[in-house]
């Protein structure tokens, strides 16, 4: 016997936990499944963390499973509309602003740490933001609640057993397969395994890891898209000394640089203080690098590291920006027996390979300890190392330090949200009763908005059903 749901969520990431979650506080009787490729939170295990070498796990359990990649990120929470993705464009920026604002509290509700970065030192921001106009960046100004790679961890298991509590059916291990459509509206899925689930109402939320899957699925069904931009650069590293002030006034200082050569936008993101950089694996084992901190003590490191990443629009022909991405870090793959490539900053302005011998006597070392050393102009194009080259001089303006000859270049961090579904208020696509949220939609590009995503299509969802 085939079930049947009020309503399917595939994926479990923040937008679908949260959709799970505003359906059960408001409407208790609603029969929800969640499916989910991944593994439940309490079996999202790691042996790199224990052994320091990858086993590559099948589904990688760092991007996959209950709270997806969230569980594993640093866990920052952006409190303001203007980053995380496009909710302002589609809902109005006080809609988006109400609904950042209420999935904050279920945050906090579940624990999340109360202290908010970047709102009460005005004197220290001027400060940062004078010398970023004198370096033509602009700062963005935005509250961070930081959970916590750890504590992060501990919020999204007791979400799991919330949901579960209230009575959410988790299907885990069970990547879906087919979605089913009738007379251009959904009927329901189907996945690997072979189980069949029926229902009016599905809700895609991917997340990263999933978007190339729904590319794949738009293009079969002929859902509306569109190129989105593609995100690709380094994550670098330095020592906490010289990024003090921007740390511990704004936890997350994110810059946004546009490049004398080519006027191209160069953005900082995902800063982790006394963190460590670390690899994560996608389908096929592609390695792309990302970077974590961690709230206790003990796991603290003496390093900060963030993201540069250059955003490129293409025009037509081109449609696969998705692929484009991979093809990056797939060459850097090549070169670093599928690890993640490093160089220093010295040996990239040269344009020459860090060796062993001299990373070995750099002063900064590494915390991702089995990056191979590097040449990153084999990686990417040659526009792409300009705009790295200068952002690094243009922020070394405001923290002095960023553009030493020992500075740490990891190699390649992209982001797959490139998908761009075509949505309208409700985050209905083109087929009736099926909605795409979510980093792997393109609509959001973070925790925070994701998670406020899954509030607004449940409650969509919801006054449909009334």
């Amino acid at each position: 016997m085939v079930k049947s749901y009020d309503a399917i969520i595939v994926g479990a990431g923040p937008g679908g936990i949260f959709a799970a979650y505003e359906f059960k506080e408001k409407c208790p009787d609603m029969k929800i499944l969640v499916i989910e490729k991944g593994r439940s939170i309490e079996k999202r295990q790691c042996p790199k963390r224990i052994t320091g070498v990858c086993a590559h796990c099948q589904p990688c359990s760092i991007t996959t499973g209950f709270a997806g990649a969230g569980a594993f990120s640093d866990g920052k929470l952006s409190l303001s509309p203007d980053v995380g993705g496009n909710l302002p464009e589609i809902l109005g920026y006080d809609a988006a602003t109400k609904l950042i604002h209420e999935s904050d509290e279920i945050y906090l509700k579940f624990g999340a740490d109360k202290s908010v970065y970047g709102v009460d030192k005005e004197k220290e921001i001027r400060e940062i933001r004078r010398k970023a106009i004198g370096a033509d960046l602009k700062l963005v100004e935005c509250p961070i609640r930081h959970l916590g790679t750890e504590e992060g961890y501990k919020i999204y298991s007791k979400l799991q057993k919330h949901l579960e509590a209230s009575g959410v059916e988790l299907m885990f291990n069970s990547p879906v397969a087919q979605i089913h459509i009738s007379d251009g509206k959904v009927t329901g899925v189907t996945t690997e395994k072979g189980d069949t689930f029926n229902s009016d109402r599905v809700i895609i939320a991917v997340g990263r890891d999933g978007a190339d899957w729904f590319k794949d699925v738009c293009i079969d069904l002929g859902i509306e898209t569109k190129p989105g931009t593609v995100d690709v650069g380094v994550r670098v590293e330095v020592r906490d000394e010289v990024m003090q002030f921007l740390n511990e006034n704004l936890y997350e200082a994110k810059l946004i640089y546009h490049t004398p050569t080519f006027d191209d936008k160069v953005r900082t993101f995902c800063t982790n203080p006394s963190g460590e950089v670390a690899a994560e694996y996608y389908d096929d084992n592609l390695a792309v690098v990302n970077g974590h901190a961690y709230k206790a003590q003990e796991f603290k490191t003496s390093n900060t590291n963030f993201a540069l990443l250059v955003s490129k629009n293409f025009t037509k022909p081109f449609k696969t920006p998705i692929e484009y991405g991979k093809m990056i870090a797939q060459l850097s793959n090549m070169l670093c027996g599928g690890r993640i490539l490093v160089q220093t900053y010295g040996d990239f302005k040269r344009g020459r390979r860090t060796t062993d011998e001299r990373l070995c006597r750099n002063n900064l070392i590494p915390t991702l300890k089995d990056a191979v050393p590097g040449d990153l102009s084999l990686v990417f194009p040659h526009r792409i190392m300009v705009d790295l080259d200068e952002m690094i001089q243009a922020l070394d303006k405001v923290t002095p330090g960023i553009a030493s000859e020992e500075t740490l270049m990891y190699g390649v961090e992209v982001k797959f949200y490139s998908n761009k579904v075509i949505v309208d208020k409700n985050f209905e696509t083109s087929i009736k009763g099926l909605y795409a949220i979510g980093d792997g939609a393109g609509v959001t590009r973070g925790l925070q908005q994701a998670s406020a995503n899954g509030i607004s299509v449940a409650r969509s969802i919801m006054a449909s059903r009334s």
